[in-house]
């Protein structure tokens, strides 16, 4: 069983590993970005539909991570299942249709809890964002 939690452990650090990298490679042209709120609509639209696409990508990469695990422990019976399971599991639907083995539980609860971490990370990411374009138009009007 502790051997499970720390292989558990490693697949939470993994995942958080691939979040961290992704967001700071977001980061920087969000940073160098010289949108402002008085830009035209489709242009700041633009940046926030390119960020999505590739928030949905880090986790996709993250969700890959579990489902081949899985996979890879033989815990589902093919690869589908295995990606559809840690799909439902990190987003936390939580369907039901599929189960793991009682060996492996205890995965689908830290798998759907660090789900809910990484989508967090990436809202903030979003917010960080806005506030950082629409900042400036607070700050002249506090003026």
């Amino acid at each position: 069983m502790l051997a499970k939690i720390l292989i558990a452990w490693c697949l939470v650090a993994a995942t958080v590993i691939i979040h961290a990298v992704g967001l700071v490679m977001l980061l920087v042209p969000v940073l160098h970005s010289r949108l402002r709120p008085d830009h035209p609509f489709w242009s700041v639209m633009w940046l926030v539909i390119q960020t999505a696409w590739c928030l949905i990508l880090l986790h996709l990469a993250e969700i890959a991570v579990w489902g081949l695990f899985y996979w890879w422990q033989q815990c589902l019976p093919d690869v589908e299942s295995s990606f559809y399971f840690a799909g439902v599991t990190y987003t936390t639907l939580g369907y039901g249709d599929l189960v793991l083995p009682k060996a492996w539980r205890l995965f689908g609860p830290i798998e759907g809890l660090t789900g809910i971490l990484m989508c967090g990370l990436s809202t903030g990411f979003f917010f960080a964002m806005m506030s950082r374009i629409y900042g400036s138009r607070l700050e002249a009007k506090a003026r």
